[in-house]
């Protein structure tokens, strides 16, 4: 007899050094057909004419509002314990991110 206790449908994930180390992103573009939700994760950097998208995830519409749902719970219990989350909108964001103005 084992000294585990059985846990139905229990499921193992396992992840990379490499993707465990994440990648970051700035900028979410979601679009959508019928059968799927598509969200290309950017990182924009500024002073740059173009992005590459660094990531792309697929989901059925049912996992993209269970994915919704999630979102929506965690950021609830982050506010929670760090305070209300100021919108983009409502922080001045410098262009140049604090850095030296950059010359060709």
């Amino acid at each position: 007899m084992s000294d585990q206790p059985n846990v139905p449908n229990q499921l193992n994930i396992e992840i990379s050094e490499e993707v465990a180390e994440g990648t970051y992103a700035n900028l979410a573009i979601i679009t959508h057909s019928h059968a799927e939700f598509v969200i290309d994760f950017v990182n924009v950097m500024p002073g740059t004419p173009k992005s590459k998208v660094k990531s792309r995830i697929i989901f059925t519409p049912q996992h993209a509002k269970r994915f919704m749902k999630a979102l929506i719970d965690n950021i609830q219990k982050y506010e929670t314990v760090n305070g209300a989350i100021k919108d983009l909108e409502d922080i001045q964001v410098p262009l140049n991110f604090g850095g030296p103005t950059a010359q060709a």
